[in-house]
């Protein structure tokens, strides 16, 4: 669907497939840390490098060359643009923004162009949230998965968005420019050459996540009251923490000033009653494996009932219980505010069954996220001296393939 000369804007359905919409909410749902705006989320590339996470850039790369390619297509500027931005944005409840353009301020003349990727659905994930040109057709867009808006970036598409009413509205949303200096690859690629070049004995220890400042996930920013993000998104999928440094859970529970600390170290998660016996390195660690599997859960979802093992899970003793609940006081301090901004329209009552029914598959989820994560690692390494000779991020297939 194509805007006008005097609006051009395009929106093309189903421009990407269902399962990157779900690859990259999950690598959101992963990492995501305190937006821009109020009551919204972002992942930026370069955060995913900062928190050891690099290879999640990865599935980010084709994408952003599609989009790079169809808007110079469409607003016929071939070889002429650079990506300025690139990044997962999540609008909860509450959030919405007023009749703007993208390049309202002095410091945003540089953009030319955005790209809107919707990642779920209208009505279906998030209630709210419609995106309205002020002039133009077409003049409202009903986010659906797979779906992206391409518009200038000045006042030819004065827009806005209403406000989420409830659920998470996810988009991957990208900015253009015509100004080199402005260029995102530059940046990234800077960053990206500061780790290590050598492959230690253990690549997929080297690439373990990291967490940043954990303001950038206490939510509401500067408020004692509140969440933190990586705590919330466990809580609403039914998991609690275990610490079993008793010293350091103590100190926790003593003041929050540890709390960063705490969540940094070792870790187990727990459902209701049962210990699982996998130690995570941190949250983040553990935050991106619950995400994983909830994400492929269809696919590994066992057909057979099993009998629970356990190797797998252990009974929490009342002691533990009691432990686990004095320790989500401090870490998770409002937890109907974090259902309210990350439980979703379906709610967490039919996650959380489901995780009771099945522990075979989250056991399998585990292998699965591990090999995952080692070939994005592995293409990661293998793309990075190339990045940094050319000075651009892209694809080594179609590289290779125009060679």
């Amino acid at each position: 669907m194509e805007g006008s000369q005097q609006h051009p804007r395009l929106i093309l359905r189903n421009f990407l497939s269902l399962d990157v919409c779900k690859e990259l909410e999950f690598i959101h749902k992963s990492c995501c840390t305190v937006g821009y705006r109020q009551n919204v989320f972002s992942t930026t590339l370069s955060h995913l490098i900062a928190t050891n996470s690099s290879h999640l850039i990865i599935p980010f790369v084709p994408i952003r060359e599609r989009l790079k390619e169809k808007v110079e297509e469409y607003f016929g500027c071939e070889y002429e643009l650079f990506v300025e931005f690139t990044g997962l944005i999540s609008w909860c409840r509450g959030a919405s923004i007023g009749w703007h353009s993208d390049d309202n301020r002095d410091y945003l003349k540089q953009r030319d162009f955005a790209a809107v990727c919707y990642l779920n659905n209208y009505e279906v994930d998030f209630k709210g949230g419609l995106f309205h040109f002020q002039d133009g057709e077409p003049s409202t867009i009903v986010p659906m998965a797979g779906d992206v808006a391409m518009y200038t970036a000045d006042n030819k598409n004065i827009h806005s968005v209403d406000e989420i009413m409830d659920g998470e509205r996810i988009t991957l949303t990208l900015w253009f420019s015509r100004d080199a200096s402005h260029d995102e690859d530059a940046k990234l690629i800077s960053l990206l050459s500061d780790l290590p070049s050598d492959s230690p004995k253990s690549v997929f220890a080297s690439y373990l996540p990291v967490a940043a400042s954990n303001k950038m996930y206490s939510f509401p920013p500067e408020e004692e009251s509140g969440f933190d993000i990586r705590c919330a998104r466990l809580h609403v999928l039914g998991f609690d923490l275990y610490f079993s440094d008793e010293e350091s859970s103590l100190s926790a529970l003593d003041s929050s000033y540890y709390l960063p600390e705490l969540l940094r170290e070792s870790l187990q998660l727990v459902l209701g009653d049962k210990l699982l016996v996998w130690k995570f390195v941190n949250i983040l660690h553990a935050v991106q494996m619950v995400q994983f599997w909830h994400w492929k859960a269809s696919e590994l979802k066992t057909t057979e009932v099993k009998a629970l093992s356990t190797d797998v899970i252990i009974p929490l003793s009342k002691t533990q219980q009691l432990k686990i609940n004095s320790q989500k006081l401090v870490l998770l301090k409002d937890p109907q505010l974090a259902e309210t901004f990350f439980g979703g329209v379906t709610g967490r009552n039919n996650l959380q069954q489901l995780f009771d029914l099945d522990w075979v598959s989250f056991s399998d989820g585990v292998s699965e996220w591990e090999a995952y994560t080692s070939k994005l690692q592995k293409e990661m390494l293998m793309s990075l001296p190339y990045w940094i000779s050319h000075q651009s991020i892209f694809s080594l297939v179609h590289f290779h393939q125009g060679v």
